[in-house]
């Protein structure tokens, strides 16, 4: 089946250069969502639309591999083959019994992850630190990169809150303890995904490095583009 206009369209507008992977995964399942590729119609060739989403045929083949994982594509071999949309889409939001959330929690969620995560990890670079408190940064770190993919939430988590923890305000534990959680229920909705687990982990030793060299802005940066690859990934596969 040849592609319709509409979605040659929708599908040209590249994606920002932050989080390649994981806003090609959600410019697809938009594309797939609303129907712009409906079930069973073939996506444009790999060459095609690598050039179209302004992303490497690396970042692509991830991404389809992960929306195949998921169950929302299939590839065919043969002449006739390529890569495909199922007839039977999965139902977004992840399991039985998750409750889907709609575009204003998402929005509230992705607001208070900007205005505190950022300016908590701000603060902890503009910070001396201890020997004791480099240390617990380096191994927290060191617990993500070696994560697996059953484990990973976990340390992510802990690593997180620990740099709520070292800005020394009781206050912002807390409330970090709070949207942790919230946060935690949206990801429990949406596969796994090693290529994003493996992006993420670049950016926290990016926004360790930043911390440990004393290096605000540069933290605050790199954890805004942190938080917009979650956002990108949660639209994708969450919002209602």
């Amino acid at each position: 089946m040849t592609e319709t206009r509409h979605s040659i369209e929708f599908l040209s507008r590249a994606v920002r250069s932050g989080n390649p992977y994981e806003e090609t995964v959600q410019r697809l399942l938009q594309s797939i969502r609303l129907g712009i590729i409906e079930p069973g119609e073939r996506l444009p060739a790999e060459r095609e639309l690598s050039v179209m989403l302004g992303v490497s045929r690396d970042t692509l083949r991830e991404a389809i591999a992960t929306l195949a994982d998921a169950g929302y594509l299939l590839s065919k071999r043969g002449r006739y083959g390529g890569t495909f949309v199922v007839e039977d889409l999965p139902a977004a939001g992840g399991g039985e019994g998750q409750p889907r959330l709609d575009a204003a929690q998402l929005d509230e969620i992705a607001m208070l992850r900007r205005v505190l995560e950022v300016g908590v990890i701000t603060e902890l670079a503009a910070r001396e630190l201890s020997a004791g408190e480099r240390e617990a940064i380096a191994t927290a770190l060191d617990e993500c990169l070696d994560a697996d993919v059953d484990s990973f939430r976990r340390h992510d988590s802990r690593l997180h809150l620990l740099f709520a923890e070292l800005t020394g305000s009781p206050g912002l534990v807390q409330l970090s303890a709070d949207l942790r959680t919230r946060l935690n229920l949206a990801l429990d909705s949406m596969p796994m995904m090693p290529p994003n687990l493996s992006h993420s982990n670049e950016q926290h030793a990016q926004i360790v490095g930043a911390v440990l060299s004393g290096r605000p802005e540069v933290a605050a940066k790199v954890m805004l583009e942190h938080l917009a690859g979650t956002e990108a990934l949660l639209r994708g596969f969450v919002e209602k």
